[in-house]
């Protein structure tokens, strides 16, 4: 289903989240779920997926995982303080000691000339704590935007497991 490079990065988070007894969660607006699709494709999986947050509407960030409306208005929903929120929510709500989300804009409309089609900010919470990441990836197409972005999600969920 997903291409092999995620299949890839999605059994190294499974395998290494396994060997340190981590639980992960995911919040998710942009990529509609497919970051928690693709690590729950891995078998075993289900001794690491805690939960999936599809908080794809600004009261689905505040309802599910806490972000904060005031947050949202003042920054917008495709922001770094948006996408920390939704990260810390994530483990706050769940048993999960590790979590990625991602909000962005995967268009083809919906950008605006501070936040352009192919925005997406991430963000990563730990043990270590959180970090954050924005890209920009162009207006490469929908499908291609949420790909990238499944892409780099997992990549930092895998470098928050093992720091």
């Amino acid at each position: 289903m997903f291409p092999q490079d995620i299949q890839t990065l999605a059994k190294q988070i499974i395998t290494q989240a396994s060997a340190r007894g981590l639980m992960v969660a995911t919040a998710e607006s942009c990529t509609g779920g497919l970051v928690a699709g693709a690590l729950t494709d891995v078998a075993g999986s289900s001794a690491v997926v805690d939960r999936g947050f599809v908080t794809y509407s600004n009261a689905a960030k505040t309802a599910l995982v806490g972000v904060p409306a005031d947050l949202i208005i003042a920054h917008g929903a495709v922001s770094e303080p948006v996408a920390r929120a939704m990260a810390e929510g994530a483990v706050a709500r769940s048993e999960a000691a590790v979590s990625v989300a991602i909000t962005g804009i995967a268009g083809p409309g919906g950008g605006s000339d501070d936040k352009p089609v192919g925005l997406v900010h991430f963000a990563a919470a730990g043990p270590a704590g959180v970090v954050h990441a924005a890209h920009r990836f162009g207006d490469i197409g929908r499908e291609q935007v949420r790909l990238a972005s499944v892409r780099v999600a997992l990549e930092m969920l895998l470098d928050r497991i093992g720091a």
